[in-house]
């Protein structure tokens, strides 16, 4: 990683602790749990607004129209690591969520973003209003692979949430996040506006223990 892309990375020192990639851990014997069949929307449900679009094309799941939200009814989840592969349109905007509601506004849980060229200047790789990443990581209309690990502990005596952001492999920062903004919760991806089209495939997570 460059210079200039931990000068894009504004986050408190004491808070956000950029990590180096580490090699892939041994997954043979880890358990994970697909959330999406590739076929149907069974195990999703659209909250908001009656006219936005999720459906299933190609093996993948694509939102687009008005603002609304496709939560898993699977849950909730406290310690886990959660993975996607995602894609969004030029001037798109969407969000992967996590320890969210049942039924999530906007501003319910925590938010890895989704954005490429939108004109909110948060890219994709931030953790929306705790950690912000300006640079493009991810070209729009491409592929790319989010991965979170979050888990409840402490840290010098003090009780906080850990979330890792990794982007295609690369580790990009921990969050510690002191207040424990939200407790264990549902997953989600957001369809941010009518000119938005995102995509969504392979949506797997592997709990972990308390």
């Amino acid at each position: 990683m460059t210079a200039s892309f931990f000068r894009a990375v504004l986050c408190s020192v004491a808070l956000c602790l950029i990590v180096l990639p580490l090699q892939a851990d041994d997954e043979k014997d880890e358990k994970w749990v697909s959330l999406f069949d590739g076929k149907s929307l069974d195990g999703w449900e659209k909250v908001g607004n009656e006219d936005s679009v999720w459906e299933v094309k190609d093996g993948a799941i694509n939102g687009s129209g008005p603002a609304s939200m496709l939560v898993c009814t699977k849950g909730p989840y406290k310690n886990f690591r959660y993975r996607a592969e995602i894609k969004i349109n030029d001037g798109g905007n969407s969000g992967l969520y996590f320890r969210t509601t049942r039924k999530p506004r906007f501003t319910d849980g925590y938010e890895a973003q989704i954005d490429s060229t939108h004109r909110d200047p948060i890219r994709t790789g931030s953790l929306y209003g705790f950690c912000h990443v300006y640079q493009q990581l991810v070209k729009p209309d491409t592929w790319f692979k989010y991965e979170i690990e979050v888990r409840d502990d402490v840290w010098r005596g003090r009780d906080m949430t850990r979330v890792k952001i990794t982007v295609d492999g690369n580790e990009l920062y921990e969050y510690l996040d002191f207040a424990k903004t939200y407790g264990a919760g549902h997953f989600a991806f957001q369809q941010h506006d009518p000119g938005s089209h995102v995509s969504i495939r392979n949506v797997e997570v592997l709990p972990l223990a308390d």
